[in-house]
């Protein structure tokens, strides 16, 4: 019996040159030196559902979970879209790129998980699920005048138009808290349209 617990999500990964693109992003915005702490390149992903402090002995349960949820179920193509940030543009917290494409298909994969989770514990966010790419956090000290700047600089942010990338990689992560920042392991991954879910840690 594994009563220790650990601070869990279920993301989707990111390929590698979806990540590139973001990093071209966050080196946009970084120049006019905001008060950001910035998501590390191989950090970034898209969370679908997070489950918070969980026991050792649930992470076989949400293996299966994963699984079943993801059995038949299609890759997601994605386009970039729009720039955002919680709570606002006006006041930035934490800085975003939305989707312009496979948001609905992405909602496909959340409800999936929705028919899953309740029955191990894990209650869906009251809040709507809203697909996003989180780029970074502002920092506490940020000034009213620095946020409303960088609100400036996302609205004016370019995005490519003409560029798509294929998710298909569902990952159970473990997330470590640390004074650097958060670092994220892999307890097991499904590929939609795969074999099963695998254990990796």
């Amino acid at each position: 019996m594994n009563t220790a617990t650990c601070r869990l999500f279920i993301a989707v990964e990111l390929p590698n040159a979806l990540r590139e693109e973001l990093t071209v992003l966050q080196q946009r915005l970084k120049r006019d030196q905001p008060p950001v702490r910035w998501v590390e390149p191989n950090a970034m992903h898209l969370t679908l559902w997070f489950l918070g402090d969980v026991s050792g002995d649930q992470v076989a349960h949400l293996r299966v979970a994963l699984m079943l949820a993801f059995a038949g179920q299609q890759a997601v193509r994605v386009q970039l879209g729009a720039p955002g940030a919680f709570p606002n543009l006006q006041r930035p917290q934490v800085i975003w790129i939305g989707l312009a494409e496979g948001e609905m298909h992405l909602r496909v994969w959340y409800d999936a998980l929705a028919r899953r989770l309740p029955s191990l514990g894990f209650q869906p966010d009251p809040r709507p699920f809203r697909p996003h790419l989180t780029l970074g956090r502002v920092r506490r000290d940020a000034s009213a005048e620095q946020q409303q700047r960088l609100g400036a600089a996302l609205r004016s942010l370019k995005l490519p138009s003409d560029h798509v990338w294929d998710l298909q990689r569902v990952v159970l992560f473990r997330s470590d808290l640390r004074p650097e920042g958060p670092r994220y392991t892999a307890l097991a991954e499904v590929d939609v349209q795969g074999s099963g879910v695998r254990g990796v840690a």
